[in-house]
């Protein structure tokens, strides 16, 4: 029976919708609902990214034994320097498609294991790293709605070996891939053949030195693009602002306060908050959760599993003196997740209470989402979501989908697949926690988008949206905003970005009738590729704090 399952998952290629499509409506209030998708999508994904056909890539990593789901037409791969499984019949990537509920495999060639990724202008996903023969490699996958693309690898593409670097997508539409383990440094995708300092790799004072010698604490760290074209990048507690065409540091930001470090394996999590073209633009980057700096040490040497960390930070990297903004969760929380949500909030899920990302490492498991509302008044900016019923620890992950779900899936605490005789199981299944906006009681208010000048924005353009609601209320406000979906590992969206396009004047009636009435809302394309670099984006219009189901938008 199981048999027969596979293969017609593997025979059945579903093709993505070009309508838009409202998600079915939830009995959920306020604290959101959590239903469940599959309970066994044949592997463990460790990495996911949306792509702009609304299907999800999702993989893991190959040395981990077989997955439960076969390569398809009887394929197998051969990799005499896999340390599991030189000749492995099973996949360990999956393409999910979100509105059919179906998924196929995918095939890779060398260990993705810890690796990083950013989806292109032209809406290609690039993949970089991962683990022994796969650390120098880069795989792309260009999005099909014929059921044939899959993975295609270069060897040896990259100039340093990166595991748990991170990507972050630029305003010239490269990919600048940052750090690994012990790489203090940073290269390119694509490479240029010009290179003024005669490399491909840049070495980074800042990264060497704010590693804690044996305990590693640097890997992936925190890299946003700021509106000025310069990158913050977080690292375990200290932080700066550099400029990556100079190779030059120009602003070094106060540590965190309680020298507790952040990145893996304390495995804090961080965002940069909606940027707001209606005002001006400020940045400010929020760092949530982690665990004591002596923690992991705790675990290998006692088997202590400390407390998580309780504390958000915010920091505005661009003001003349920057300084941090605390405030505490309601939950302790390491290995979380965070997810900008359509309507400009954060929710923050996954996770531990207790220990460290790593392989049995953490006790104590998160199940409850919190949502952050970044301009509620200080103190009152958390609510507390309804918990699943799944622990989602280690190598699990999170993701915004298109109709404003949060895909969960993942978690894997275990060196390998194992099902029994160990306190977390390798977790297969596919979630989705639908936040209160998407509750049944919000319909009459919920916008809908009727059109969208062809899906095409341009820098600085003005561009007429045309949206309906049954019930438009006159005292709130509408905006439109577009979000940069995120390639998710580690408790890292990279690449995430949300703008707040700017808006020309007010809401204005088109026509209507007692049954359907339409208005226009006129905004302003991004004004700078630093605000919001060329590609694909989510485009959701917001009437009084609900989003609409989102629609696909290129930006050029």
């Amino acid at each position: 029976m199981i048999t027969n399952i596979i293969l017609i998952m593997l025979l059945t290629f579903a093709s993505t919708t070009t309508e838009l499509i409202i998600p079915q409506p939830t009995s959920a209030g306020i604290d959101g609902e959590w239903r469940l998708l599959h309970e066994n999508i044949g592997i463990s994904p460790m990495h996911m990214q949306l792509l702009h056909n609304d299907k999800v890539v999702m993989f893991d990593r190959t040395d981990a034994g077989p997955s439960n789901i076969s390569l398809p037409f009887h394929r197998c791969r051969h990799d005499p320097f896999d340390y599991m499984l030189p000749k492995d019949c099973t996949a360990h990537s999956i393409l999910y498609d979100i509105w059919d509920n179906t998924f196929r495999p995918l095939s890779l060639r060398t260990d993705t294991w810890c690796s990083s990724g950013a989806v292109l202008a032209d809406g290609t996903l690039v993949q970089t790293g991962g683990y022994n023969d796969g650390d120098h490699n880069v795989r792309t996958l260009v999005p099909c709605d014929d059921g044939t693309c899959d993975w295609v690898e270069s060897s040896g593409y990259l100039t340093e070996p990166r595991w748990f670097s991170t990507n972050q997508l630029l305003p010239d539409g490269r990919v600048i891939i940052v750090g690994g383990r012990l790489q203090f440094s940073y290269e390119f995708y694509p490479m240029s053949s010009i290179s003024f300092y005669n490399s491909s790799s840049f070495l980074v004072d800042f990264l060497k030195n704010t590693s804690d010698g044996v305990r590693e604490n640097n890997f992936y760290p925190f890299v946003h693009l700021l509106p000025d074209g310069n990158l913050f990048m977080f690292v375990n507690v200290r932080s700066v602002v550099i400029d990556y065409k100079q190779n030059k540091v120009v602003k070094h930001l106060p540590p965190i306060p309680g020298d507790d470090p952040r990145n893996y394996p304390n495995s804090g999590s961080s965002v940069l908050l909606p940027l707001d073209e209606n005002t001006l633009v400020e940045p400010e980057v929020m760092v949530c959760g982690g665990a004591p700096r002596h923690a992991f040490l705790d675990i290998k040497r006692d088997h202590i599993f400390a407390r998580a960390v309780p504390t958000c930070g915010r920091i505005k990297p661009m003001d003349e003196n920057p300084s941090w903004e605390m405030e505490s969760m309601p939950i302790a929380r390491v290995m979380g997740d965070m997810v900008i949500l359509p309507n400009g909030d954060v929710i923050i899920i996954n996770g531990a209470e207790s220990g460290t990302a790593g392989w049995n490492n953490a006790r104590d498991p998160v199940t409850r989402p919190v949502i952050y509302h970044p301009n509620g008044p200080p103190n009152t900016r958390f609510s507390v979501m309804q918990p699943g019923s799944r622990p989602r620890l280690y190598n699990s992950g999170a993701i915004l989908v298109t109709d404003g779900r949060v895909l969960v899936s993942g978690s894997n605490p275990n060196p390998f697949y194992n099902f029994s005789n160990v306190e977390y199981p390798t977790e297969l299944s596919l979630e989705a926690f639908l936040p209160p906006y998407l509750a049944r009681e919000n319909d009459a208010i919920r916008p809908e988008i009727v059109s969208l000048d062809g899906g095409v924005m341009e820098y600085k353009k003005p561009l007429i949206v045309t949206f309906t609601v049954l019930k438009y209320l006159k005292l709130s406000r509408v905006t439109v905003r577009i979000i940069a979906p995120s390639f998710t590992t580690h408790s890292l969206g990279m690449n995430q970005r949300m703008v707040v396009l700017k808006e020309i004047g007010n809401v204005s009636f088109v026509d209507g009738s007692f049954m359907q009435t339409y208005y226009n809302i006129e905004v302003v394309g991004p004004s700078t590729a630093e605000i919001a670099p060329p590609g694909y984006y989510l485009f959701y219009v917001i009437h009084a704090g609900i989003p609409s189901p989102g629609m696909w938008v290129k930006l050029q």
